[in-house]
């Protein structure tokens, strides 16, 4: 697949540094990045080293073990408007309910267009989310083997966020 980044139109600007000014490109377009919380914050850095004024809101929902349903506990997101792009950023798309209940509530802000980056996926997870909104754009590193019967990715990486963050 090819990278949305890379499609997006390039603008020159003028940029000032402590020496001199010098012209540079820059990705056109206004963007919020979402990381879902709390292992989308391990893709944050890195998002906004590529979209330097990018806004950034913050969803955190946590997967009941039991039903494998994500509940929201957290919802800080600034303004979106028809002109901003929004790149939501969660390490692993295994089931899609997580991020169906995030696209579920930014589609209502009716931005240009939406995003969605992870690090490992899975089939099902992608097509649960096609089925629903298919214009929405999936780009991943990886699609693994698929789900166990826990819900959790095959091979995948066990809990991205406690493995991050070392809990």
């Amino acid at each position: 697949m090819e990278n949305a980044i890379q499609t997006k139109e390039l603008v020159v600007e003028k940029v000032k540094t402590p020496i001199g000014t010098i012209k540079t490109k820059r990705i056109a377009g206004s963007y919020v990045v979402v990381p879902v919380l709390r292992s989308g914050i391990a893709m944050l850095y890195p998002s906004l080293q590529l979209l330097p004024d990018a806004k950034v809101g913050f969803a955190g929902l946590v997967r009941d073990e039991t039903t494998a349903v994500a509940h929201e506990y957290y919802w800080n997101i600034p303004k979106i408007g028809k002109n901003n792009s929004v790149i939501i950023i969660d390490p692993m798309l295994a089931t899609g309910g997580t991020i169906l209940h995030v696209l579920k509530k930014i589609i209502l802000e009716n931005p240009k267009d939406i995003w969605i980056v992870s690090i490992v996926a899975t089939a099902q997870g992608i097509k649960k989310v096609h089925d629903i909104f298919p214009d929405i754009q999936i780009i991943t590193a990886s699609i693994d083997e698929g789900l166990n019967n826990k819900n959790y990715i095959v091979p995948g990486l066990g809990d991205f966020g406690d493995r991050y963050f070392g809990t």
